[in-house]
């Protein structure tokens, strides 16, 4: 949950279980107002109510504390996935919903798509964990691959290798995803309209018109 980037009232040592996430939180609200690349760890521990060397307490460097935005946007991004079922097996409209998922979590949490998915990778740094970011990210990519993989197995897919039609179809959904977050300003046509027939082309460029028989 995104939390107001103003200043709170000093908090006493030790005060509040939840410290982590609300510095978390503190961050991403801080992202929204100014960019990620714009906050400092001091204005974090403002807005948190705590000294700004309490923050190294959770955190070891500000990219470790990016870094553990990004794997909790991997998070949602799953969660929103999984929340979408999959009921009535692979079908046209199933990945039509599956695209709308993921350009919803973009476009309602920017700030975490952003950490998540535009940021490059910094450098060599002992104080992120690189491979944890990797694993969600990972798990991420591999419950959108399961999907196409379904589609696949049910005779819905055009010829090829599972892995690179996923990973060619995520292609396109963040290119339209990271074009409206950074460039609101482009005068685009109008967003839903826009969006439908993004999808729609996605779809056509993957699925056959008719169910041809599994493969093996």
């Amino acid at each position: 949950m995104l939390v107001s980037a103003v200043r709170s009232p000093r908090k006493p040592r030790g005060h509040g279980g939840e410290r982590r996430q609300e510095i978390l939180d503190a961050a991403l609200a801080l992202y929204a107002e100014r960019g990620v690349l714009g906050v400092s760890t001091r204005e974090i521990a403002a807005v948190v109510g705590i000294s700004q060397p309490a923050i190294y307490a959770h955190f070891r460097s500000l990219d470790a504390l990016r870094m553990e935005v990004c794997t909790q946007a991997f998070a949602e991004l799953r969660r929103r996935q999984a929340a979408q079922g999959d009921e009535d097996g692979p079908t046209r409209d199933g990945f039509l919903r599956t695209c709308r998922t993921y350009i919803d979590f973009g476009l309602e949490q920017p700030d975490a798509y952003r950490v998540a998915f535009m940021l490059e990778k910094p450098a060599a740094d002992p104080d992120v964990d690189g491979d944890r970011v990797l694993a969600a990210g990972l798990e991420a990519f591999g419950d959108f691959r399961r999907r196409i993989q379904r589609l696949a197995a049910a005779g819905l897919t055009r010829p090829g290798e599972v892995t690179l039609l996923t990973q060619s179809l995520w292609a396109g959904l963040h290119g339209l995803v990271s074009l409206l977050i950074a460039r609101p300003d482009f005068p685009w046509e109008e967003r839903e309209t826009l969006i439908a027939l993004h999808l729609e082309l996605l779809a056509d460029g993957l699925l056959l018109e008719e169910r041809v028989t599994p493969r093996r």
